[in-house]
């Protein structure tokens, strides 16, 4: 590891020096679970010393979000065991090869299965921000599950990155909070390519006309949401209460399309739980009183969510089936998505005063369809919380609507190239 990406800062409580280098071994003990933030937030120069030291730490448990740093193989399976919410970015390739075990749990549970222990973590390895002038450093691009993590965890371990963004959003950490600082300067892993194309751009252009001005907004990451955001320029003081805060949200703030004006909580501020995105979002963020990063336990909260009106959720999935089921976690056998917090929001836009429940998804997978008689994955979300279901080939409402009339509907946003089997099909299935 260079002087350049590690050096020990002096003021914390680490137990190392600069001349025996990071040593992890003090501060993580043999059948502990590590957890750390996903996707930017992830702290890529731990992660690596993480590795080369695990033939000193025996057996340890990682949870895991969505991977970018691509830092881990299946190979360290010698000394790690992988668990996981999701089967995003880089925990893909554990997936396949059989090694990452999987939580199916909702993202509102998380906060509470830390609290109780059910889900024990011993340290917490961050990546925090610059300290500030009162000397408090930001957890910057996340707070999600680490909130309750930094707070029931044994050990807190963190890196200072220069271009973590100073986001607001408790908990704010003092040097004498963490057990082992580092400063890193490593570059930041690029994002998952998400270019819209026709096919996204056709689906963004029908989602967009679900959402009225002066609707909360909830969408995912990818180039599906992507899209939609691009649509939505000549909508009128749009709020967002989501997870991942990204590119598109950031230019729709700049360019005064979100205002959150118009939220029912939160007035004027934009809620999500971490920013996922380019160096421009990263600018957004930082010292931005108009933003909040608040916890899973706000931003995924039943009773937080039911006091948004105009609450539109915009989520995408593997498939969905002709009754309206939604497969969102398995494509051909492979674990690739989640339960996450598709059901927390899509939940929350049901009830909502004025709320749209949104599952966009491009009609087919290469030469297989999206739109599916049975599903060949578990079932994410059932058919009792109907949604509306959005393809480039139009948009199907299934609220209120009984199963066979769900039928119709479903086979009309598939691809033209299945319909006739769809039908035929879901006729000998009854």
């Amino acid at each position: 590891m260079s002087s350049a990406e590690l050096t020990l800062l002096e003021g914390s409580n680490a137990t190392a020096s600069v001349g025996r280098g990071l040593d992890l071994s003090s501060l993580i003990r043999s059948g502990d679970t590590v957890m750390w933030g996903q996707s930017h937030a992830e702290p890529v120069t731990l992660m690596r010393a993480l590795v080369a030291q695990r033939d000193r730490l025996r057996r340890i448990r990682i949870f895991l979000g969505i991977g970018l740093a691509d830092v881990l193989t299946p190979e360290h399976a010698d000394a790690f065991d992988f668990l996981a919410y999701c089967g995003s970015g880089s925990n893909r390739k554990l997936a396949r090869a059989g090694v990452l075990d999987i939580l199916p749990a909702h993202y509102s549970q998380l906060p509470g299965l830390i609290r109780s222990g059910a889900l024990r973590i011993d340290v917490v390895m961050l990546q925090v921000s610059p300290p500030d002038e009162h000397g408090r450093y930001s957890l910057g691009l996340a707070r999600e599950y680490l909130v309750e993590a930094v707070k029931n965890a044994r050990a807190i371990i963190a890196e200072a990155h220069p271009d973590v963004p100073w986001t607001y959003g408790e908990p704010y950490l003092q040097a004498s909070d963490i057990d082992l600082l580092i400063e890193s300067d490593v570059p930041f892993p690029a994002g998952p390519a998400s270019v819209p194309g026709p096919v996204e751009l056709a689906i963004g252009q029908h989602v967009a006309t679900l959402v009225e001005d002066g609707a909360t907004l909830q969408t995912g990451i990818g180039a599906i949401p992507d899209a939609v955001l691009a649509q939505l320029r000549n909508k009128h003081d749009l709020g967002v209460h989501t997870g991942s805060i990204g590119d598109g949200i950031a230019e729709l703030c700049e360019a005064g399309v979100i205002t959150n004006a118009r939220k029912t909580i939160d007035e004027g501020i934009t809620v999500g739980g971490v920013v996922i995105g380019s160096e421009r979002v990263r600018r957004f963020a930082h010292c931005n009183r108009a933003l909040a990063l608040r916890g899973t336990e706000y931003t995924h909260n039943p009773d937080v969510l039911r006091r948004i009106d105009r609450f539109v959720a915009i989520n995408s999935a593997v498939e969905v089936d002709l009754t309206g089921q939604v497969n969102a976690e398995v494509a051909a056998g492979t674990y690739v998505g989640a339960v996450g917090g598709i059901g927390d929001f899509l939940r929350a836009a049901q009830f909502s005063h004025g709320g749209v429940p949104i599952i966009a998804l491009p009609s087919t997978a290469g030469r297989h369809s999206r739109i599916v008689v049975q599903l060949s994955g578990p079932v994410t979300i059932p058919r009792g919380d109907a949604c509306v279901i959005v393809t480039e080939y139009g948009v199907a409402d299934l609220r209120g609507l009984s199963l066979r009339q769900r039928i119709p509907k479903l086979i009309a946003l598939a691809h033209p190239d299945h319909r006739e089997r769809l039908e035929r099909e879901a006729r000998t299935s009854r």
